[in-house]
Formats: structure tokens, sequence, C-alpha cells
């Protein structure tokens, strides 16, 4: 299975970014699956989200739709700021080769928080947390999907895996405290942990933005070995991936077989 990471960079021009999303996607060549970064069409700003935000079957969800048709590719598409009843949720479409959306994740865990010396963030200022485990058929088999902060859970991330997911997809946007400090080390535990494929895809670096985003997109296999990982620049990478070897590392390691459900409650202690 062919994936293509679309690492781009995001301005303020909303149909200029989905534009240039999709002749990523046009220029990607031979693929199966296309992956968007966190809000590829909106600037990372809580001040944007309302104004930038769109109903389901808005602008980005139709140009989505039409270019995964005309590639006849699947494609996750990143994420964009959902208008829902009164609301706006951080929301990922996944889109079949004939276009049609087969899935929908709204961002469940909202990134409220306060480093010392590092990143303030409330997405809860604006955003609203979606409450969906999500999970999508393909001929390879089942792919999971949580956006950025959902990742560092391994709850949800468990969940996918017991649900059959031989891949996670993660659109993120981590920053220049965290990226640096968590990045890898979380796609190669959750890839451990899970024994599967995770893949996440970053908007490029742009120094200038209220948000600066990591960039350093990966994909990490069962065995917790970086396949490949970007700088911070704009660029499009192509990676092949074997799906066989989930299959391979579960039976080496019966991680998922051998747990001890019975065990893990928290009891009081007597």
């Amino acid at each position: 299975m062919k994936i293509a990471q679309i690492q781009m960079p995001v301005g303020t021009d909303k149909t200029a970014n989905i534009q240039r999303a999709c002749n990523l996607i046009r220029w990607s060549g031979a693929i199966d699956i296309a992956v968007l970064p966190e809000m590829f069409c909106c600037p990372y700003d809580n001040a944007c989200f309302r104004a930038y935000g769109e109903e389901e079957g808005g602008e980005a969800y139709q140009a989505m739709s039409a270019v995964a048709k005309e590639k006849k590719i699947y494609l996750v598409g990143g994420s964009i700021p959902e208008l829902c009843d009164g609301k706006v949720y951080n929301t990922c479409y996944v889109f079949d080769p004939t276009g049609k959306c087969i899935a929908r994740h709204r961002k469940t865990h909202l990134f409220d928080i306060n480093v010392e010396d590092g990143q303030c963030f409330r997405e809860s200022d604006t955003l609203s947390p979606g409450s969906d485990v999500t999970t999508f058929e393909t001929p390879w088999g089942v792919m999971g999907l949580c956006i950025c902060f959902d990742f560092r859970f391994q709850e949800l991330s468990r969940l996918l895996a017991l649900r059959g997911a031989k891949v996670i997809f993660v659109p993120a946007a981590f920053n220049m405290t965290t990226g640096p400090a968590h990045w890898e080390l979380l796609f190669r535990q959750r890839a451990v942990d899970n024994q599967c494929f995770t893949v996440g895809t970053s908007p490029a670096r742009d120094n200038a933005a209220s948000y600066t985003a990591w960039g350093h997109s990966i994909v990490c296999d069962p065995w917790g070995t970086v396949l490949n990982q970007c700088n911070e620049q704009s660029q499009v990478a192509v990676v092949e991936i074997d799906l066989k070897k989930v299959d391979s590392v579960r039976c080496q390691l019966p991680i998922l077989s051998a747990r001890r459900e019975d065990l893990y409650e928290l009891r009081q202690k007597m």
C-alpha cells in the first residue's frame, strides 16, 4: 500500500490552501492513500476556526471528494473546522476512490495545554469535542483514525487496534515545544504498543505563523522502526508499507491476544 503524506504550508487564503492540497495530491504519482495535515485549509489559531469553518459538504469537503475520485484513491482529509448546530469541531473526513465519504472523525481530546516556558493553547475556547472511536474499511483491511492530541491517549489507540486497525492515521500539528520532545517517541511507542503502522502527517513549518508546527511527518512500522520522517519543510513523502508485517509481529509478540482483561480495572484496596 502506497501512502502519500502531504506536508504542506498553510496560509491565510482558504481557497488557495485547498487548491494547493489538491494539486500536491495530483502531483504525488501512483498511490493508494493520500493524507493531509491537521487544519490544512486554516491557520491553526482559535481566532480563525469559526471564520474558516464550513458545514459538511462545503468547499473543502467537495474538493477532497473530487480529487479522491479523480485520482481513484482513498483520501484521509487531514482536518478542517466543521460547523454544526452552532458548534465548531476539528474534523477529519475520509473519502474512497469514488469520492464517497466513508468516515468522519471529530477530534475527541481538545488541546488545552500550558507548558512551563513553552506552549500555551486552549482549543476548548473555540472547539467542541467529538465522541467517536473511528475506523474505516479498505481493501487492505481496517484503518484507524485520530487527530493530534487524541494520539496521546493510549486507550483510544488500543481501541482502534482492538477493532482491527492495521494502520492508525494521525493528522497532527505538534508544536515547537511538544514536537522535539514527543513526536517520534509517541509514533514509535503507539506502533509498538498496538503492533500496527502509525502515520503522522503535519503541516510544514511556518516560523511567521501564530502557531508554529514541528513538521517531521512520520511513518513507523509495528516493530517501532521509523520507515520515513520528513524535515520541517514543504514536501510530499510517498512510503510503501507491507501490511503482512502486522500479522507477523503480532504472532512473534502476542501482546494483544495475551491481554489480561480480568486484571485491568482500578479497584479500591480492601
